[in-house]
């Protein structure tokens, strides 16, 4: 039996710990046994993470301030769980995971992951910045280096990251989990007080810059102004009425009956069923967005900024524009409610075949499990 032991930087509802989730889920335990270490606490996906009968350890550091009792924590866990290897999710994650590495013993394999696109050091904090700074430095340490996107891969290679020994494994969609479900579709629209002509549009993503919620807001403007029946679901953390600042952008560009803001949610599928559209408005950041390709499996059709590794997984079943363009945002949100809802039905049938027979998530799974058994073979 191989043990894997995983280091993430938090377990909260994004991309990255998502698919931790999902790859956990899926691996065959009768050749592999996973262990988590969480830097922070157990977060949003801690509880699912224990429900699959897999350890779970936090070391409840404070973001960016590495301390002595963590790092005392660290090696206790990791001496006690012996892995054969070790992978890390995520910047803090990855330089925890070569620590726990160095902590395992003599030649235990490090596997690093990297599911961010980094388009301008200058814009990150500080904090961030020293980290990938750091992360540089030690970059040709780890026997190998995953990035979900092509795009991020060629962008750190180009800041000085090692290139030697990188491995694309794109993020992997449930199509079992995420599917077309007229009755999920109808519950949720009826919740929504959604008629059968309106449109709802829908991002789910937590509320940060990276995100680009207020581009979306403008493109949504820009609709209906142009007499669009159309309204948007806003879901994630920090997406709530409770937040002023999103309340007051809302306000401010007149949609007060055009948003509905559904806050932190784990019915992700139920709320894929009753969309439209998806549409990623990010700015910057994104690698393979897990939201859009889970939207993609539910069968809807996805309107998309064109970051990272988006275009690739999205191909010619949605629509794709450039980042902080609410005017083209709109036009192409415009584009698909004009080609009615059997277009769309067809466009979402084209990406959920897409997701199945290129990005599913148990080739996804198969790719990380090959990668660790030829680690081990190479040690």
């Amino acid at each position: 039996m191989t043990k894997i032991g995983h280091i993430i930087t938090g377990l909260y509802l994004g991309g990255a710990e998502m698919m931790l989730y999902r790859l956990l889920g899926g691996m065959d335990r009768s050749r592999f046994e996973p262990m988590v270490i969480s830097l922070r606490d157990k977060g949003a996906l801690g509880e699912r993470i224990e429900a699959l009968g897999i350890p779970l350890y936090t070391l409840d550091m404070p973001p960016g301030r590495p301390s002595t009792s963590a790092l005392l924590r660290l090696r206790r866990r990791v001496r006690e769980f012996r892995p054969d290897v070790v992978q890390g999710w995520m910047y803090h994650g990855n330089l925890a995971a070569s620590l726990a590495g160095l902590l395992a013993g003599p030649h235990v394999p490090v596997a690093w992951g990297i599911h961010y696109s980094l388009y301008d050091l200058a814009t990150e904090r500080p904090a961030t910045r020293a980290i990938i700074r750091a992360s540089r430095l030690l970059s040709r340490w780890p026997a190998a280096t995953v990035y979900v996107s092509r795009v991020s891969a060629a962008q750190h290679e180009s800041l000085g990251f090692a290139g030697a020994r990188k491995r694309i494994i794109p993020n992997g969609f449930d199509g079992a989990a995420f599917r077309p479900n007229m009755e999920l579709r109808r519950v949720f629209r009826a919740g929504m007080e959604a008629g059968q002509k309106q449109v709802l549009i829908g991002l789910i993503a937590r509320y940060h810059p990276m995100k680009d919620h207020g581009n979306l807001l403008r493109a949504a403007r820009i609709l209906i102004q142009r007499g669009y029946d159309a309204r948007l679901v806003l879901a994630g953390p920090g997406v709530e009425a409770t937040h002023q600042e999103l309340v007051d952008r809302i306000e401010c560009l007149g949609l007060f009956d055009r948003v509905i803001l559904l806050g932190e949610r784990r019915n992700v599928a139920e709320i894929m069923a009753g969309l439209d559209i998806l549409c990623m408005s990010s700015s910057h950041g994104e690698a393979f967005p897990m939201i859009v390709g889970e939207a993609m499996a539910s069968g809807v059709p996805c309107v998309v900024t064109d970051v990272g590794d988006t275009a690739w997984l999205v191909g010619d079943t949605g629509r794709v524009v450039a980042p902080g363009n609410p005017e083209a945002l709109a036009g192409a949100l415009a584009e698909l409610i004009d080609a009615g809802p059997e277009i769309r039905r067809r466009m979402g049938i084209a990406a959920r075949q897409r997701i199945l027979d290129r990005f599913s998530l148990a080739s996804t799974v198969e790719a990380y499990q090959s990668l660790y058994e030829e680690l081990l073979e190479a040690r």
